[in-house]
């Protein structure tokens, strides 16, 4: 039986336990190199990668034999030397200097823009999705990055949550160094920020007919904040109802009520 063997399982003890099992020995019995640890996977969609250990038996302790016993001799004597030593010098730990602050490199657009397309193919990269990008940059609208290809539904989500969520990670990773100045990415995956705003135009406008019709408050699903503006727009010059978000984020939401004294 092989003394060395590699396992994987959903944690380390986990691993290590399949180990054991196969050698025949107690956890104990083993020296563990730990190879990878479990970690999940982009945005927590792809499940968790396994952990990996090698384990080791251990070798048993030899037993001396015929050896003749270690006889200590004269301990007051030893003491007394010992007591007649100079006293050991004052330990003075040596302090290390500290870790020089990251330098914080000037703003750079079209660096910047160049590390957001880096980002974007390396996540892509670990999808195994082949993306085509189309950057368009404007300093007052922002960097908007369009990406088509096949099988990009999993960057949408559902409605446009995935996407969100990667157009957030995109601006804090390439913007975490600047605080003063940044580009603000915005991601489009085959036109659907469009589409989704044609649709929020057709739902307001329905909602509205519906709210003056039967004289009560209908609250929208939750939205983000670029789709509440939209309903918010469409609405903001029909007189005879009124918008208000309410609720907490990512669940804050809009109401469309009536507009009170009009019948």
């Amino acid at each position: 039986m092989a003394n060395v063997i590699e396992r994987t399982g959903k944690t380390i003890d986990e691993a290590i336990a399949a180990a054991a099992e196969e050698l025949g020995v107690d956890k104990d019995e083993l020296d563990i190199e730990i190879l990878e640890t479990p970690t999940k996977r982009l945005f927590g969609l792809f499940g968790e990668t396994p952990a990996k250990i090698r384990a080791t038996v251990k070798e048993p302790p030899e037993i001396i034999k015929n050896e003749k016993p270690v006889v200590v001799e004269e301990p007051a004597r030893l003491e007394e030397e010992i007591s007649a030593e100079e006293p050991a010098e004052k330990f003075e730990p040596v302090l290390e200097p500290s870790p020089v602050e990251e330098k914080i490199e000037p703003f750079d657009r079209d660096k910047a823009i160049d590390a957001a397309e880096d980002f974007l193919r390396e996540v892509f990269a670990t999808m195994n999705l082949e993306v085509i990008m189309k950057i368009e940059d404007n300093d007052e609208e922002g960097c908007l990055i369009e990406l088509s290809g096949k099988g990009l539904g999993i960057l949408i989500g559902r409605r446009g949550q995935a996407l969100d969520a990667l157009q957030y990670l995109l601006n804090l990773a390439v913007n975490r160094k600047h605080a003063d100045e940044k580009v603000h990415f915005v991601l489009d995956v085959e036109d659907y920020r469009r589409r989704r705003e044609q649709t929020l135009i057709k739902l307001a406008k329905s909602v509205a007919e519906r709210v003056i019709k039967t004289r009560r408050d209908v609250k929208l699903e939750p939205m983000n904040r670029h789709e509440r503006k939209i309903i918010h727009t469409v609405l903001q010059d029909n007189d005879r109802v009124d918008t208000h978000s309410a609720g907490e984020e990512p669940y804050r939401y809009i109401v469309v009520s009536p507009k009170r004294g009009r019948r």
